[in-house]
């Protein structure tokens, strides 16, 4: 039987995709004295959950982001220390074809993280392209959490029908799913409005999770065509711009009007 204590979430969380990512972020090490301090300030304010991926980080430095996040988890010793979850998604590598692989890659990112990971989730669905594997990888992901070795398990990019079809699987074996992660913002409402997802986890008793709330910065309203940021993002962005501005617009008039800046503006939606 499982030993796990209660996962807890708190109704915000910190994303560290851009930890260690220099191809997309534009990452370096020297940013790592003030990763550190962003991890300090949201841990003392209540941001206690923070979702990290074994896949996170380019070239040598895979892994970096779970080894930033343990290193400041593992350092930290202020307000709220007792309360930090650290979550991590498990890449659905093509490699990776056995329940033990699964198994073996949670060990290998607790290792990473100087810790046992408090929440496992199942990156991405190979249903559509290699379903012998995500139902391997599945039964991975519930041995983890009936040995114990995880206080919780989640699914990420999940649509409503296949979410359903998980859910009674682990169901069966007397395994809960705590979470599911999906891309969503006022850029990205796609899996609520359009998928129902929301409707789902609600009925399932399953906490949604919002990734890219600001939409990969686009959101925070401090980029324009004339102030792009480096890299494969920039050119995204000069692409994207011109057709949101209205949006944009919209949200830093409710920013200022509530003196609140747009990146408070487009979470506190999601929370919402």
């Amino acid at each position: 039987m499982p030993t796990n204590s209660t996962l807890s979430l708190p109704p915000m969380g910190c994303g560290t995709w851009a930890w260690g990512n220099r191809l997309l972020w534009g990452y370096d090490e020297s940013m790592d004295a003030g990763l550190q301090e962003v991890f300090q300030l949201c841990v003392s304010n209540g941001v206690t959950l923070f979702d990290t991926g074994d896949s996170y980080g380019t070239g040598k430095l895979n892994g970096q982001s779970e080894k930033l996040l343990g290193r400041f988890a593992n350092e930290y010793a202020g307000l709220n220390c007792d309360r930090i979850c650290l979550a991590t998604k498990l890449a659905a590598y093509p490699w990776r074809l056995t329940r033990g692989a699964m198994v073996k890659a949670c060990k290998a990112s607790a290792k990473r993280l100087g810790r046992n990971v408090d929440l496992a989730q199942m990156h991405w669905s190979t249903a559509n392209y290699f379903p012998w594997q995500e139902r391997a990888l599945l039964d991975g992901l519930a041995d983890l959490y009936e040995a114990g070795l995880v206080k919780g398990v989640g699914l990420s990019n999940y649509g409503s029908k296949r979410l359903k079809w998980v859910f009674e699987r682990f169901r069966d074996c007397g395994v809960p799913i705590s979470t599911l992660q999906v891309q969503y913002s006022l850029l990205s409402t796609y899996p609520v409005t359009e998928l129902g997802i929301k409707e789902v986890c609600d009925e399932l008793g399953i906490k949604l999770i919002a990734y890219s709330p600001l939409a990969l910065g686009l959101l925070t309203g401090k980029y324009s065509n004339d102030n792009l940021p480096k890299g494969l993002r920039g050119v995204l962005f000069r692409q994207l711009i011109p057709g949101i501005k209205q949006l944009l617009e919209v949200v830093r008039e409710m920013a200022a009007s509530r003196d609140k800046t747009p990146s408070q503006i487009a979470i506190n939606w999601c929370i919402c």
